[in-house]
């Protein structure tokens, strides 16, 4: 072991995570990295609690780039260029043997690109691609110039960046294949899902600006739903720090549901769920893996609304249908997103109906599609990241 420490001295690699989901994954990494090159390897960058309990000090607390909506960004656009001029700045100081940056495209691609043209001996890995295949796909292309290899959570990612003529990009596979077992329901949990009154989530959004849209129109919707005599026990998961954003939300809901905080808690709520009015986002992937049908919903403010309706590519915004390439997920948006609409398509999804059974047939073939074999997605990962240090010559 001695030996392998020291034929790794000096080995360096700077990570940047900005987001918690970023700040697990780039944990999750570092941990395979230090098995994989010793205790001599040296992380830093900038990250959150979970890579700081795997020795990253990071260069900025991540809670500084916590900024939401498209005025606010404007607003806190000569703080964020600063943090990039910092963030450049220690790159090229550090000059590591691989640059990792972690989702947060906003952000990291402009290190990436900054880092590039100081130093091009740097080898740059992009862990989560950007939604290439819904917007704005010239940035595939972009990339070749500041990206030496994208880690891509989303299996039909590949093709998407071969089709688009990007960086070479490889499928690691997603963190919720290796939480497959807090997701799916026990025996007992099962048969809680089939009794009366069915419980229904509600899942407005991860965010306090998506929590601010969503939680007026899911009020709504369970009122009508209410009125209509629709039976259903209503139960909001969320987070600590969404706790007072919800609870200010929940003050004109005439329908009260149980509110659940943390993970943990989450996971056992989706364990009995038997149908979801949620937010389109990752959680609708989560869903999917669950099995628990839903109907999803997304709002925004009005220019971020005209941007994106002249930007998006795809036929569908869901996770859940890109994934297995169908689009069974229904999607209310924007103007669409309202208590009629939603309150039909949920009572769809509450009773035995064939919108139901097809989304639980096509949620059955997700496992298959997002297979990673038997390697999890950190070690696939490290694996790639290696590879791109050896053929930079920065790893012998």
């Amino acid at each position: 072991m001695a030996a392998r420490a020291a034929a790794n001295v000096g080995r360096r690699i700077f990570l940047i995570a900005t987001e918690e989901s970023g700040d697990r994954l780039g944990a999750n990494l570092m941990k395979v990295l230090r098995q994989r090159l010793g205790d001599a390897v040296r992380f830093e960058g900038v990250g959150g609690q979970a890579m700081a309990r795997e020795g990253l000090t990071s260069l900025f607390p991540i809670e500084e780039l916590s900024i939401m909506g498209l005025a606010a960004v404007v607003q806190q656009l000569p703080k964020i260029l600063g943090l990039i001029r910092t963030t450049v700045t220690a790159v090229t100081k550090t000059s590591p043997d691989v640059l990792v940056i972690i989702d947060s495209p906003d952000f990291t691609h402009r290190v990436a690109r900054r880092v590039r043209a100081h130093d091009p001996s740097i080898p740059i890995v992009d862990y989560v691609s950007p939604s290439v295949w819904a917007w704005r796909p010239g940035r595939a292309r972009a990339m070749r110039g500041y990206v030496d290899h994208v880690l891509a959570l989303l299996p039909f990612e590949p093709e998407e960046y071969r089709r688009l003529r990007g960086p070479p990009c490889s499928y690691v596979g997603h963190p919720l294949t290796e939480q497959i077992g807090s997701l799916r329901p026990s025996l007992q949990e099962r048969k809680r899902r089939d009794e009366a009154p069915p419980v229904l989530l509600l899942l407005p959004g991860s965010r306090r600006s998506e929590i601010g849209h969503h939680m007026a129109v899911f009020g709504e919707t369970l009122d009508r739903l209410s009125a209509e005599g629709v039976a259903f026990e209503p139960l909001l998961p969320t987070m600590p720090h969404l706790q007072q954003a919800v609870a200010e939300g929940l003050k004109s809901w005439k329908v009260a549901p149980r509110v659940v905080v943390g993970e943990p808690e989450k996971r056992a709520a989706f364990r009995i769920a038997r149908a979801a009015l949620a937010k389109s986002g990752t959680v609708t992937l989560e869903l999917a893996v669950a099995g628990v049908p839903m109907v999803t919903a997304y709002r925004v403010g009005a220019i971020e609304a005209w941007i994106m309706r002249r930007l998006i590519e795809v036929k569908s915004v869901i996770l859940a249908n890109l994934v297995i390439g169908e689009n069974v997920v229904p999607e209310y948006l924007q103007e669409n997103c309202t208590p009629q609409n939603l309150s039909r398509a949920v009572r769809e999804v509450l009773d035995d109906t064939p919108l139901r059974r097809r989304q639980l047939e096509a949620f059955a073939k997700i496992d298959a599609i997002m297979s990673t074999g038997n390697q999890p997605p950190s070690v696939r990962a490290a694996d790639i990241v290696l590879a791109t240090m050896r053929k930079a010559r920065r790893l012998v």
